[in-house]
């Protein structure tokens, strides 16, 4: 499979939503990401989406010095 170079620029992107959801369950943004990609989760399409891509965002490093 080729990864595309330039995915991030076509990611719908609404910061801090998911931030704000997360708070409102009164936990991290990992661990709401984590409830919400459980099987059987009752979350929608658009959170679960949200919360891989917060995942995959964290694993990513803050800058890159060049």
């Amino acid at each position: 499979m080729k990864v595309k170079k330039k995915w991030i620029q076509k990611a719908d992107l609404k910061e801090g939503a998911f931030t704000k959801k997360a708070k409102a369950k009164n936990e991290t943004v990992r661990e709401y990401a984590k409830e919400v990609l459980k099987k059987g989760s009752k979350a929608t399409t658009k959170t679960k989406k949200q919360a891989v891509l917060a995942q995959t965002l964290k694993k990513m490093p803050k800058s890159r010095k060049k």
